[in-house]
């Protein structure tokens, strides 16, 4: 039997890159999904490619009527809503801190933290009275370890972190689970465009690869392989988590790229 057979999902950011991968694999293990995304095209086509399973609704997740409606959809679609996983994201304004405009800032929080709120409160409404549902959201490293993203987008990933903890807390007793995921160095288009001009992904693995012990870049099935895995009832003991995947980046650096001073026992000094 497949492992999340006859579930239904929505899947924030569906439409290309984790999600994209996230939508796949839910699928493949029986699951319905609505890809909630703004990228219409993208979004039309892969509901398309997958089949009656998947539906695609627009959905701004900064808008609380759209992710009201995806989760309507759902429900309407599929009968339920299993599984709320709040993927979607961009990099949002940057720069040093003193010339960062606050519309930029607004705009990064509204998408990074306000629309992973707006998931919770939404399907929580509509979980609880079943008491039963399972609520992801997609953090960051950065929000872990300072110098890792820029400064809105870390400040955003780290209160996805907290608000996973505290909402998990509550929504335990309805037995709903309440994870996030924290992913590192993953090759999506999301990171292709972190440069004002678009990177070749060969490139941007190449770079990524060279910045963990595990020595390759991160992809989005290994996201959406953990996605996979707290969706499901084998991780049915696990709620207030944020699960690192990041090939041991925030670990620390290999020994093999510290500074000798590091890596040599220090000499040991005459007796007098």
């Amino acid at each position: 039997m497949k492992r999340l057979e006859g579930r239904a999902a929505v899947i924030t950011g569906g439409a290309s890159g984790i999600g994209e991968a996230s939508v796949r694999a839910f699928v493949l293990e029986g699951t319905h999904v609505v890809i909630a995304d703004i990228q219409d095209e993208r979004g039309e086509a892969l509901a398309s490619e997958l089949g009656a399973s998947v539906v695609y609704q627009r959905t701004d997740v900064s808008r609380e009527d759209d992710v009201r409606a995806a989760v309507e959809c759902c429900v309407r679609e599929f009968g339920q809503i299993d599984v709320m996983f709040n993927n979607a994201g961009f990099v949002g304004g940057s720069g040093p801190i003193a010339e960062l405009p606050v519309e930029e800032f607004d705009r990064t929080i509204a998408v990074l933290l306000r629309g992973v709120y707006l998931g919770m409160k939404h399907a929580a409404a509509t979980m609880q009275p079943r008491g039963a549902g399972n609520i992801i959201s997609t953090s960051s490293i950065a929000g872990l370890a300072g110098g890792t993203g820029t400064h809105v987008y870390a400040a955003a990933k780290a209160a996805v972190i907290q608000l996973t903890r505290s909402v998990a807390v509550e929504l335990a007793e309805s037995n709903i689970r309440v994870n996030c995921i924290c992913p590192g160095g993953i090759a999506t288009p999301l990171t292709q465009s972190v440069a004002e001009q678009e990177i070749p992904l060969d490139v941007v693995k190449k770079a990524l690869a060279a910045y963990q012990p595990l020595h390759r870049a991160g992809l989005p099935e290994d996201i959406a392989s953990a996605a996979l895995w707290l969706a499901s009832d084998e991780s049915s003991f696990v709620t207030g988590h944020a699960l690192v995947v990041d090939g041991g980046y925030t670990a620390g650096t290999p020994w093999r790229r510290q500074p000798p001073s590091l890596t040599q026992r220090p000499p040991v000094p005459p007796r007098s």
